[in-house]
């Protein structure tokens, strides 16, 4: 199953949650009600406020930490365009002969790179094409490493062209570690469940109303919900609603420029 059926299982599955407790909430409220009408409500406001604080905390944390992930990974986006675009500029300091042959090798490079991003949300299909990719780093080395010592070539081919293949390769490690950075799985966990004490206790909350104030109700369940999953989308932006792929146009358009 896909991380993004689990994140609209998980929201649909916490909405129902929520729902469920609030008015498990509102009946274990009457009860108490009816039994103790003056005490019923003594001394669990300020155990409301600290759940209620808690998931607030939980979420703000959650929430600012997949944000700033999001971030990140876009930025990572732009600097490996700017690292194939620099390596693809210092071929130039190769003689012309070899030129031609690298330059092929950069544009089928970067057509994997795109390719394999393409292909998400099916990763199987991403994971081949990127084994691909890196398997042509490894002749783009060797066959720079060649270049450069040939006849013809710059006497700082060897010291400006490697370097920045370096940085080319380096880059899409840390693209690919970057999309395997999440929290543990613990946190999201101890979000449901005190998302979940907290609709227990809005639901107590809400004993001593003639009718259900509908409203609130789902109102609440609905936002919690949205909240989870929002947090869960940008922890995976290509395979959700949140998407990353507009910054692939950085790419595309150095692969465009790659004549």
């Amino acid at each position: 199953m896909s991380e993004i059926s689990v994140a609209w299982l998980l929201a649909l599955g916490l909405f129902i949650g929520i729902l469920i407790l609030l008015e498990l909430g509102r009946r274990i409220g009457e009860r108490r009600f009816r039994r103790d009408p003056d005490g019923a409500r003594a001394g669990t406001g300020a155990v409301e406020g600290a759940i209620f604080g808690l998931v607030g905390l939980l979420i703000a944390f959650t929430f600012s930490g997949a944000a700033s992930r999001f971030d990140d990974r876009r930025e990572l986006i732009v600097e490996e365009t700017n690292a194939i675009g620099t390596a693809y500029l210092r071929l130039d300091l190769l003689p012309e002969g070899a030129r031609g042959t690298m330059q092929e090798r950069f544009r089928h490079y970067l057509d994997a790179r795109i390719d394999a991003y393409r292909k998400l949300p099916d990763v199987e299909a991403a994971r081949v094409v990127m084994t691909q990719a890196n398997a042509m780093q490894g002749e783009i080395w060797t066959a720079a490493i060649a270049a450069a010592h040939s006849e013809g070539a710059s006497p700082d081919a060897l010291k400006l062209l490697l370097p920045a293949l370096n940085d080319m390769f380096d880059i899409t490690t840390t693209r690919t570690n970057a999309t395997a950075i999440h929290p543990p799985m613990i946190i999201y966990g101890m979000l449901v469940v005190l998302t979940l004490a907290a609709a227990l206790m809005a639901g107590y909350g809400m004993a001593g109303s003639k009718g259900r104030p509908w409203l609130h109700i789902v109102g609440f369940a609905l936002v919690m919900a949205l909240a989870v999953y929002i947090i869960i989308d940008l922890e995976y932006p290509r395979i959700g609603l949140i998407r990353v792929e507009g910054f692939d146009q950085a790419l595309m358009n150095l692969r465009a420029g790659m004549k």
